[in-house]
């Protein structure tokens, strides 16, 4: 096997041991690693498809890196600074809600969340609003049995960004830092409900 061999097989072994991965971010950088390695291949074998297909795989692959890295980046700003869920809009679908409009019910499965863009809505169970740069439906994920507790009900005109948990879940097994800030940030929001639920008792007691 001449040392051109060589550099064949460390490219294919590289895609073997990016295929075995779980996490993204290790898998991307494999990745990275294995078309650059099969380029030069295909160079000094003169193949070309073997060069068309690296160079269209290397910076989708290098695109894929940035962005996981600058979501881990965005959702521990998050997590530690204003608690804004801006950086989930990659990963979620804008919808449109009209006064009156019944968003979801107590006890209804909960499957997604939703992060407000404009208009205002209302949690009638909890005589609560949210408007925009609020979020409803996060701690669904993490509730037993996925069940709403609460109803959600569009007051004025407005959007949302729905996210589906099972995204929130795809982003988690394959980022562990995403899933460290996510909970951490989910954690911080509850506490604040909590102290807002207290603020609102004894300001009824009064």
């Amino acid at each position: 096997m001449d040392w051109i061999e060589a550099i064949g097989f460390l490219g294919t072994g590289l895609v073997i041991v990016s295929t075995a991965m779980t996490t993204m971010i290790p898998l991307r950088v494999i990745g990275i690693c294995a078309s650059s390695v099969l380029i030069v291949y295909g160079i000094l074998i003169n193949s070309w498809p073997v060069i068309v297909t690296e160079l269209f795989e290397l910076p989708l692959a290098l695109y894929r890196l940035w962005q996981m890295f600058r979501l881990v980046r965005e959702t521990k700003m998050a997590a530690e600074g204003d608690l804004s869920f801006k950086w989930l809009r990659p990963f979620g679908a804008e919808r449109a809600f009209g006064a009156g409009e019944t968003v979801f019910r107590a006890g209804d499965p909960a499957q997604e969340m939703y992060y407000v863009e404009s208009g205002v809505f209302r949690v009638p169970e909890l005589d609560i609003e949210v408007r925009a740069g609020g979020i409803v439906g996060e701690l669904g994920l993490l509730s037993p049995g996925n069940a709403r507790t609460a109803s959600l009900i569009c007051t004025e005109p407005g959007t949302t960004l729905c996210v589906t948990y099972s995204n929130l879940k795809e982003l988690y097994y394959q980022n562990p830092d995403f899933g460290f800030y996510f909970l951490k940030l989910t954690t911080e929001r509850l506490f604040q409900s909590v102290e807002a639920s207290k603020r609102s008792a004894a300001a009824i007691t009064l």
